[in-house]
């Protein structure tokens, strides 16, 4: 089971250092958690992501359900086995893939009926069906089966959303209580964690929060947000959420990860972070440095025989040049996409471990502001 333990909070701004105690191992917060939606950090092998210290990624509930299959994994002795990772690991409940990738779906209070995007059969998820599937996986932690909402949705939608987000929340953490409780190994049991939904509506949220928060979990999600809807609104409500949520548990902001965003949601007080987007943009050339955004398939790098970052100590940066990588990319060689995300994941667990570094010296503002002054959020050739 998870446990946590506050360590500094900044005296300008809500931004927390803390350690999240898990079956495999502590995790230093804040935290990045890099996305291995099918068991593997695309590209990554995991030596790369343990010379960067990283420890914990996340996994994804619907795909591994669906291929290799939770019961295969089972067999084989858990994803920590099966995927030979023996740090900790976070898996989704599924709930956003089964919203996001299934054309067609039928959506009750008893559960979700979805078509498998390989093959088009047919599956029927409860809440209680997801926390058994993501229980028989055996990750550090797991996540409530909730309903995601898109943006732009109306308020009667959201609202419905609110409601059966709640509604599945306790009947998953019934379910869950009952497996931890039947559990032979229970100091190895996985957590779950609770999520509050609400879109873009103050009112909801605060309704969301108040229910989800009225439920004992570990630990606690705000989902549904970074989804398209206004920067300024995303914020608006972190300022509402993060502040009702419990000091002595973790606070995971689910999908967002733009390094602008994230330094800006630590200082709100979140702790935890997921987001495709290191991994995904890096495999299409595009990488994060210290300076901001770059594109190495750009004709501007042809001649350039810097490192994609001066300030980076990564493979890549040591290593190769920014012409080397520009033409590994442009003749579609395998290396590329390998080399880019290497430097993207380096570069996200050096930002976090900076910024918690920043917290507990009690110069996190000063970081941030130096941070955003330097950083710049549209694509630069420099």
């Amino acid at each position: 089971m998870v446990s946590f333990e506050l360590q500094a909070v900044d005296s300008k701004t809500g931004a927390r250092a803390g350690i999240l105690h898990t079956p495999h191992g502590d995790i230093p917060t804040p935290v990045f958690m890099p996305v291995g939606t099918q068991g593997t950090v695309k590209t990554m092998p995991w030596r790369d992501l343990i010379d960067f210290d990283t420890r914990i990624i996340l996994s994804n509930t619907y795909h591994l359900y669906l291929k290799p299959g939770h019961e295969l994994i089972a067999r084989l002795g858990g994803l920590h086995e099966f995927i030979r990772w023996n740090r900790a690991i976070l898996t989704d409940s599924g709930g956003f893939q089964v919203f996001s990738l299934s054309d067609l779906r039928k959506i009750t209070d008893e559960g979700v009926m979805f078509q498998s995007h390989h093959d088009g059969s047919y599956h029927f998820f409860t809440p209680e069906k997801a926390i058994e599937v993501e229980y028989i996986l055996r990750p550090d932690i797991m996540m409530s089966f909730d309903q995601c909402t898109d943006y732009p949705i109306s308020e009667i939608d959201a609202r419905i959303a609110v409601e059966r987000t709640f509604l599945w929340a306790k009947r998953g953490y019934e379910r869950w209580t009952e497996l931890v409780g039947d559990d032979k190994h229970i100091e190895n049991a996985p957590s779950l964690f609770g999520i509050i939904q609400g879109s873009v509506y103050p009112n909801l949220r605060r309704i969301s929060a108040e229910q989800i928060l009225s439920i004992d979990f570990p630990g606690y999600a705000i989902g549904g947000l970074s989804v398209g809807e206004p920067k300024q609104e995303m914020f608006d409500i972190l300022k509402l959420l993060l502040p009702m949520m419990p000091s002595r548990k973790p606070r995971y902001l689910m999908g967002v990860g733009k390094p602008e965003d994230i330094i800006r949601a630590v200082a709100l007080g979140a702790d935890m972070f997921d987001c495709v987007l290191p991994t995904r943009n890096a495999r299409n050339a595009s990488v994060y440095t210290w300076n901001g955004k770059m594109s190495l398939k750009a004709a501007y790098y042809a001649e350039d025989t810097r490192p994609i970052d001066e300030n980076c100590g990564c493979y890549t940066c040591r290593n190769y040049t920014r012409a080397y990588i520009r033409h590994l990319f442009s003749a579609g060689e395998l290396l590329a996409p390998y080399l880019a995300t290497h430097h993207s994941i380096y570069f996200f667990m050096d930002f976090m471990r900076k910024i918690r570094q920043s917290i507990l010296d009690g110069n996190f503002s000063n970081f941030m502001k130096n941070f955003l002054e330097n950083f710049n959020t549209e694509t630069q050739h420099h």
